[in-house]
Protein backbone atom coordinates (compact mmCIF):
# COMPACT_ATOMS: atom_id res chain seq x y z
CA UNK A 1 0.00 0.00 0.00
CA UNK A 2 1.55 3.64 -0.94
CA UNK A 3 2.10 5.98 1.79
CA UNK A 4 0.02 9.52 1.13
CA UNK A 5 3.32 11.17 0.58
CA UNK A 6 4.10 9.63 -2.25
CA UNK A 7 0.55 9.51 -3.68
CA UNK A 8 0.97 12.90 -3.79
CA UNK A 9 4.69 13.34 -5.81
CA UNK A 10 3.19 11.07 -7.85
CA UNK A 11 -0.44 13.18 -8.58
CA UNK A 12 1.91 15.93 -9.01
CA UNK A 13 4.06 14.74 -11.56
CA UNK A 14 1.02 12.98 -13.53
CA UNK A 15 -0.41 16.95 -13.59
CA UNK A 16 3.29 17.92 -15.22
CA UNK A 17 3.19 15.62 -17.62
CA UNK A 18 -0.71 16.48 -18.86
CA UNK A 19 -0.65 19.81 -18.83
CA UNK A 20 -0.91 21.83 -22.43
CA UNK A 21 0.42 22.66 -24.44
CA UNK A 22 2.76 20.84 -24.56
CA UNK A 23 5.80 21.85 -27.09
CA UNK A 24 6.32 19.79 -29.99
CA UNK A 25 9.10 17.01 -30.32
CA UNK A 26 10.26 18.96 -33.46
CA UNK A 27 10.58 22.20 -31.54
CA UNK A 28 12.91 20.60 -28.83
CA UNK A 29 14.88 18.99 -31.47
CA UNK A 30 15.62 21.30 -34.54
CA UNK A 31 18.54 18.54 -36.37
CA UNK A 32 15.53 16.54 -36.24
CA UNK A 33 12.99 18.90 -37.64
CA UNK A 34 14.82 19.72 -40.66
CA UNK A 35 15.55 16.04 -41.54
CA UNK A 36 11.91 15.31 -41.04
CA UNK A 37 11.12 18.40 -43.04
CA UNK A 38 13.11 18.17 -46.02
CA UNK A 39 11.03 14.96 -46.95
CA UNK A 40 7.69 15.65 -47.69
CA UNK A 41 9.28 18.11 -50.48
CA UNK A 42 9.74 14.59 -51.82
CA UNK A 43 6.60 13.56 -51.55
CA UNK A 44 7.03 11.25 -48.57
CA UNK A 45 4.38 10.62 -46.23
CA UNK A 46 5.16 11.01 -42.33
CA UNK A 47 5.02 7.20 -42.15
CA UNK A 48 7.35 7.03 -44.68
CA UNK A 49 9.37 9.18 -43.30
CA UNK A 50 9.27 8.25 -39.04
CA UNK A 51 10.15 4.25 -41.02
CA UNK A 52 12.56 5.79 -42.91
CA UNK A 53 14.65 7.47 -39.74
CA UNK A 54 14.49 4.16 -37.68
CA UNK A 55 16.35 2.11 -40.56
CA UNK A 56 18.67 4.90 -41.38
CA UNK A 57 19.39 5.79 -37.67
CA UNK A 58 18.64 2.81 -35.65
CA UNK A 59 18.95 3.37 -31.87
CA UNK A 60 19.05 6.96 -31.75
CA UNK A 61 16.31 8.18 -29.70
CA UNK A 62 16.99 11.56 -30.52
CA UNK A 63 16.31 10.94 -33.99
CA UNK A 64 13.41 8.83 -33.83
CA UNK A 65 9.88 10.33 -34.18
CA UNK A 66 5.88 8.65 -35.06
CA UNK A 67 3.95 9.64 -38.11
CA UNK A 68 1.59 10.52 -35.70
CA UNK A 69 3.50 12.98 -34.50
CA UNK A 70 4.54 14.33 -37.30
CA UNK A 71 0.69 14.70 -38.87
CA UNK A 72 0.20 17.44 -35.81
CA UNK A 73 2.80 19.78 -36.77
CA UNK A 74 2.59 19.27 -40.88
CA UNK A 75 -1.67 19.39 -41.22
CA UNK A 76 -3.08 20.81 -38.30
CA UNK A 77 -3.73 24.72 -38.15
CA UNK A 78 -4.05 25.02 -34.29
CA UNK A 79 -0.36 24.21 -33.77
CA UNK A 80 2.24 26.48 -34.14
CA UNK A 81 4.24 26.55 -37.28
CA UNK A 82 7.34 23.73 -36.87
CA UNK A 83 6.96 22.64 -40.58
CA UNK A 84 6.09 24.52 -43.28
CA UNK A 85 2.50 24.02 -43.99
CA UNK A 86 2.98 24.58 -47.55
CA UNK A 87 4.44 20.96 -47.83
CA UNK A 88 0.91 19.94 -47.66
CA UNK A 89 0.37 20.30 -51.45
CA UNK A 90 2.84 17.34 -51.54
CA UNK A 91 1.10 15.34 -50.02
CA UNK A 92 -0.75 12.13 -51.95
CA UNK A 93 -4.11 13.94 -51.34
CA UNK A 94 -2.85 17.33 -51.54
CA UNK A 95 -5.19 18.19 -48.41
CA UNK A 96 -3.87 20.78 -45.71
CA UNK A 97 -5.51 18.60 -43.07
CA UNK A 98 -6.93 14.59 -42.73
CA UNK A 99 -9.76 13.46 -43.81
CA UNK A 100 -11.20 9.87 -43.51
CA UNK A 101 -11.36 8.13 -46.68
CA UNK A 102 -14.65 7.76 -49.19
CA UNK A 103 -15.91 4.15 -50.91
CA UNK A 104 -16.15 4.43 -54.25
CA UNK A 105 -19.37 3.39 -55.78
CA UNK A 106 -19.24 0.60 -58.02
CA UNK A 107 -19.40 1.56 -61.93
CA UNK A 108 -20.84 -1.15 -64.44
CA UNK A 109 -18.70 -3.39 -66.82
CA UNK A 110 -19.46 -4.52 -69.88
CA UNK A 111 -18.99 -8.32 -70.84
CA UNK A 112 -15.95 -9.20 -72.17
CA UNK A 113 -15.10 -12.37 -74.62
CA UNK A 114 -13.23 -15.13 -74.22
CA UNK A 115 -12.06 -13.80 -70.84
CA UNK A 116 -10.15 -16.43 -68.38
CA UNK A 117 -11.24 -15.49 -64.69
CA UNK A 118 -8.92 -14.72 -61.98
CA UNK A 119 -9.94 -17.54 -60.03
CA UNK A 120 -7.67 -19.42 -62.81
CA UNK A 121 -4.42 -17.34 -62.20
CA UNK A 122 -1.37 -19.83 -61.41
CA UNK A 123 -1.51 -20.19 -57.21
CA UNK A 124 2.32 -18.61 -57.19
CA UNK A 125 0.86 -15.50 -57.79
CA UNK A 126 -0.82 -14.90 -54.49
CA UNK A 127 2.42 -15.26 -52.13
CA UNK A 128 4.38 -12.54 -54.30
CA UNK A 129 7.46 -14.83 -54.29
CA UNK A 130 7.53 -15.62 -57.53
CA UNK A 131 8.77 -12.45 -59.84
CA UNK A 132 7.07 -11.34 -63.18
CA UNK A 133 3.39 -11.39 -62.01
CA UNK A 134 1.67 -8.05 -62.99
CA UNK A 135 -1.51 -5.68 -62.52
CA UNK A 136 -2.94 -2.91 -64.28
CA UNK A 137 -5.76 -0.97 -64.84
CA UNK A 138 -6.43 2.48 -66.25
CA UNK A 139 -5.91 5.70 -63.79
CA UNK A 140 -8.89 8.75 -65.51
CA UNK A 141 -8.34 12.12 -65.74
CA UNK A 142 -10.88 14.58 -67.21
CA UNK A 143 -12.40 12.40 -69.89
CA UNK A 144 -11.79 10.61 -71.74
CA UNK A 145 -7.91 11.02 -70.74
CA UNK A 146 -6.36 8.49 -69.19
CA UNK A 147 -2.87 6.82 -69.00
CA UNK A 148 -2.19 2.79 -67.99
CA UNK A 149 -0.38 1.94 -65.16
CA UNK A 150 1.45 -1.78 -64.50
CA UNK A 151 2.76 -2.74 -61.59
CA UNK A 152 4.54 -5.75 -60.43
CA UNK A 153 3.45 -7.30 -57.70
CA UNK A 154 6.35 -8.73 -55.54
CA UNK A 155 8.19 -5.45 -55.93
CA UNK A 156 5.70 -2.80 -56.63
CA UNK A 157 7.55 -1.35 -59.00
CA UNK A 158 5.42 0.48 -61.42
CA UNK A 159 5.48 1.19 -65.36
CA UNK A 160 2.91 4.29 -66.85
CA UNK A 161 1.99 4.22 -70.43
CA UNK A 162 0.89 6.85 -71.90
CA UNK A 163 -2.53 6.72 -74.17
CA UNK A 164 -2.76 9.81 -76.60
CA UNK A 165 -5.18 8.52 -78.65
CA UNK A 166 -7.50 7.67 -76.46
CA UNK A 167 -8.68 4.52 -74.25
CA UNK A 168 -11.03 2.23 -76.35
CA UNK A 169 -9.26 -1.29 -76.87
CA UNK A 170 -8.56 -0.74 -80.25
CA UNK A 171 -6.31 2.20 -79.14
CA UNK A 172 -4.82 0.98 -75.84
CA UNK A 173 -3.68 -2.53 -77.35
CA UNK A 174 -0.61 -1.96 -78.99
CA UNK A 175 0.51 0.83 -76.60
CA UNK A 176 -0.08 -1.85 -73.80
CA UNK A 177 1.56 -4.27 -76.16
CA UNK A 178 4.47 -2.27 -76.44
CA UNK A 179 5.14 -1.46 -73.00
CA UNK A 180 4.98 -5.05 -72.16
CA UNK A 181 7.32 -6.60 -74.41
CA UNK A 182 9.87 -4.28 -72.56
CA UNK A 183 9.95 -6.41 -69.78
CA UNK A 184 13.05 -8.38 -69.48
CA UNK A 185 11.91 -11.57 -71.45
CA UNK A 186 12.55 -14.31 -68.54
CA UNK A 187 10.20 -11.94 -66.19
CA UNK A 188 6.51 -11.85 -67.83
CA UNK A 189 4.40 -14.35 -66.58
CA UNK A 190 0.99 -13.24 -65.83
CA UNK A 191 -0.93 -9.49 -66.04
CA UNK A 192 -4.14 -9.25 -63.79
CA UNK A 193 -6.58 -6.66 -65.00
CA UNK A 194 -9.84 -5.04 -64.14
CA UNK A 195 -13.01 -5.70 -66.53
CA UNK A 196 -12.80 -2.37 -68.27
CA UNK A 197 -13.91 -2.59 -72.16
CA UNK A 198 -10.18 -1.07 -72.51
CA UNK A 199 -8.91 -4.99 -72.17
CA UNK A 200 -11.51 -6.39 -74.67
CA UNK A 201 -8.40 -6.98 -76.81
CA UNK A 202 -6.80 -8.80 -74.58
CA UNK A 203 -6.31 -12.28 -76.85
CA UNK A 204 -4.40 -9.96 -78.90
CA UNK A 205 -1.94 -8.90 -76.33
CA UNK A 206 -1.43 -12.02 -75.15
CA UNK A 207 -0.61 -13.40 -78.41
CA UNK A 208 1.83 -10.70 -79.04
CA UNK A 209 3.86 -10.86 -75.71
CA UNK A 210 2.77 -14.75 -74.63
CA UNK A 211 1.14 -13.41 -71.36
CA UNK A 212 -2.07 -15.02 -70.08
CA UNK A 213 -4.23 -11.90 -68.77
CA UNK A 214 -6.47 -12.88 -66.13
CA UNK A 215 -9.61 -10.46 -65.22
CA UNK A 216 -10.64 -9.77 -61.69
CA UNK A 217 -14.62 -10.73 -60.63
CA UNK A 218 -16.64 -7.29 -60.96
CA UNK A 219 -16.67 -4.84 -58.52
CA UNK A 220 -13.57 -6.45 -56.52
CA UNK A 221 -10.64 -3.89 -57.15
CA UNK A 222 -9.30 -5.33 -54.24
CA UNK A 223 -7.98 -8.43 -56.28
CA UNK A 224 -5.64 -6.10 -57.59
CA UNK A 225 -5.00 -4.15 -54.77
CA UNK A 226 -1.21 -3.72 -55.54
CA UNK A 227 -2.02 -1.91 -58.23
CA UNK A 228 -4.82 0.00 -56.70
CA UNK A 229 -3.15 1.77 -53.85
CA UNK A 230 -0.14 2.18 -56.57
CA UNK A 231 -2.48 4.25 -58.70
CA UNK A 232 -3.76 6.18 -55.27
CA UNK A 233 0.05 7.36 -55.04
CA UNK A 234 -0.49 7.87 -58.77
CA UNK A 235 -2.70 10.64 -57.82
CA UNK A 236 0.00 12.97 -56.27
CA UNK A 237 1.30 13.43 -59.75
CA UNK A 238 -2.05 12.87 -62.06
CA UNK A 239 -4.92 14.64 -60.14
CA UNK A 240 -8.36 13.68 -61.43
CA UNK A 241 -9.26 16.86 -62.57
CA UNK A 242 -6.06 16.89 -64.97
CA UNK A 243 -6.03 16.11 -68.92
CA UNK A 244 -3.49 13.16 -68.71
CA UNK A 245 -3.54 13.45 -72.45
CA UNK A 246 -0.75 16.41 -71.66
CA UNK A 247 1.63 14.78 -70.32
CA UNK A 248 4.33 12.97 -72.17
CA UNK A 249 5.82 9.58 -72.16
CA UNK A 250 9.10 11.16 -70.73
CA UNK A 251 6.65 13.07 -67.96
CA UNK A 252 4.71 9.53 -66.98
CA UNK A 253 8.77 8.02 -67.02
CA UNK A 254 9.73 10.26 -64.75
CA UNK A 255 6.75 9.97 -61.97
CA UNK A 256 7.46 6.48 -62.21
CA UNK A 257 10.94 6.84 -61.43
CA UNK A 258 10.41 9.05 -58.91
CA UNK A 259 7.89 6.33 -57.59
CA UNK A 260 9.72 3.51 -57.73
CA UNK A 261 13.11 5.44 -55.64
CA UNK A 262 10.74 6.17 -52.93
CA UNK A 263 10.66 3.82 -49.64
CA UNK A 264 8.23 1.59 -48.75
CA UNK A 265 7.06 0.59 -45.74
CA UNK A 266 5.83 -3.05 -46.97
CA UNK A 267 9.73 -3.89 -48.10
CA UNK A 268 11.24 -2.22 -44.83
CA UNK A 269 11.18 0.82 -46.54
CA UNK A 270 13.67 -0.02 -49.26
CA UNK A 271 12.67 1.25 -52.89
CA UNK A 272 10.51 -1.06 -55.52
CA UNK A 273 13.62 -0.27 -57.47
CA UNK A 274 16.24 -1.87 -55.33
CA UNK A 275 13.81 -5.31 -55.06
CA UNK A 276 13.08 -5.03 -58.40
CA UNK A 277 17.09 -4.72 -59.39
CA UNK A 278 17.37 -8.04 -56.84
CA UNK A 279 14.49 -9.76 -58.32
CA UNK A 280 15.96 -9.81 -61.95
CA UNK A 281 19.59 -10.81 -60.57
CA UNK A 282 18.41 -13.81 -59.09
CA UNK A 283 16.37 -14.27 -62.03
CA UNK A 284 19.49 -14.20 -64.30
CA UNK A 285 21.28 -16.83 -61.48
CA UNK A 286 18.68 -19.19 -62.23
CA UNK A 287 18.49 -19.01 -65.53
CA UNK A 288 22.50 -18.63 -66.43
Amino acid sequence: MLVPHRLDRADEAASVRGRRPKQAKLVQRPALCALVEAKPALCWSPDRIAGWLRRRLPGDTAMQISHEAIYPSLCDPRRRQVIDRSLTQRRRSARPLRRPKIARRPTRRGIIRGMVSITARPAEVEDRKVPGHWEGDLVMGTKPSAVATLVERASHCTTIVALPDGIKAEQVTPLLTGSLLGIPPHQPRTLTWDRGREIAEHQAITTGTRMPIYLCKPRSPWQRGTNENTNRLLRQYLPKGADLRTFSQADLDAVAHELNHRPRKTHGYRTPAEIYADLLNSSDALTA
